[in-house]
């Protein structure tokens, strides 16, 4: 599943209740915040927190809040009144720190419960247990990482959610925005150190297709439009979008439009599998170009039988005299390529179409 993030030192203005609106029109199924309180904004945030539940409740998402024991008595709630916070549309908490695990287990009988997937132990596994708490109702959340340089290396993410998921847990985790940064660094809020600059959706697809998670949401307030679109495309069809720019070949607009990598998946270049079958005449050669990463290229005459073969590079690759260099996958969706495995369709359409 897919889901957002919003923070409550932000008010809930008719542009972000469009925005959750529209996400959840395209699939998005959750919102993530976070009850971590200033000390003179303690009304302000459980007022917030109300308003917002009640969005979620008339989009139909779950709300999964990120709190401390200390700020859920702040702001006016209680682990002994846990019916409470489900009224106003909570639907999970997060433990954060400084709550017991016996305070958890309890909790598990009411609620959805988020656990800090980088931190929770087998002896914790084992202490929940020992108290009964309700396994079913359990989620590993990773954390977030809005400094550069600290986000979770790939080796320890998938072994810990090798060992999550055979423990019994769903395993969610974040990626970064590309419209509205949270602040202060505004760079990103993501789980990886390797999705920090990426586009979210293709970070969003690593992670589901990759690294053994459920849930992927949303670490920073907003994504471009042109990303929305793309996670709507995706959700709806099953096809990803790449935005391609005209290097000035007469071949351009035969290279647009709907493609699928081959079922022999090469190494250096995605190619398309059903290229050579369309309709065209002769392709001459034209300018000598180098093959950079997300190269298209469409075989001229001087390959015979190969002629009309479309190709994507996934690397870096020599010129070659055979074979016309006619687009290039703009940078926001080169990220995308290494996702194109056999089998997979994809759209190359117009820069600036989506």
């Amino acid at each position: 599943m897919y889901g957002i993030s919003l923070f409550l030192s932000e008010e809930m203005t008719d542009e972000t209740r469009l925005y959750i609106k529209k996400m959840s029109e395209i699939g998005f199924k959750g919102i993530f915040t976070s009850l971590h309180i200033p000390e003179d904004d303690v009304t302000l945030y459980a007022q917030r927190l109300k308003e917002l539940g009640q969005i979620a409740q008339n989009a139909n998402m779950k709300l999964m809040v990120d709190i401390s024991g200390e700020a859920l008595k702040r702001a006016g709630f209680s682990f002994e009144r846990l019916d409470e916070i489900l009224s106003i549309g909570v639907t999970g908490l997060r433990m954060d720190y400084a709550i017991s695990n016996q305070a958890i287990a309890e909790a598990s009988q009411y609620l959805t419960i988020g656990l800090n997937a980088s931190t929770i132990s087998a002896d914790d596994v084992k202490e929940l247990r020992s108290f009964n708490a309700d396994f079913t109702k359990f989620e590993a959340w990773h954390n977030y990482y809005p400094r550069p340089e600290t986000g979770l290396s790939n080796q320890f993410f998938n072994e810990k959610n090798r060992w999550l998921k055979q423990s019994g847990f769903q395993v969610f985790a974040f990626v970064p925005g590309n419209q509205r940064l949270r602040g202060p660094l505004q760079e990103g809020l993501p789980t990886l150190e390797k999705h920090r600059y990426d586009n979210p959706f293709s970070a969003a697809l690593d992670l589901n297709e990759n690294y053994q998670v459920d849930g992927v949401y949303l670490g920073d307030p907003e994504i471009s439009k042109r990303t929305i679109h793309q996670f709507e495309t995706y959700n709806r069809n099953q096809v990803l979008q790449l935005e391609v720019s005209d290097l000035g070949s007469r071949y351009y607009s035969h290279i647009l439009g709907e493609h699928k990598n081959r079922q022999d998946e090469a190494r250096d270049v995605i190619r398309s599998a059903d290229a050579r079958f369309k309709k065209i005449s002769t392709v001459e050669s034209e300018v000598l170009r180098e093959r950079k990463t997300g190269s298209v290229t469409l075989d001229n005459l001087d390959y015979g039988r190969y002629m009309g073969e479309i190709q994507i590079t996934k690397n870096d690759l020599p010129a070659n005299e055979k074979i016309n260099v006619v687009a290039q996958i703009i940078p926001e969706d080169i990220s995308l390529l290494r996702l194109i495995k056999a089998g997979r369709a994809f759209n190359l359409i117009e820069k600036g179409t989506l």
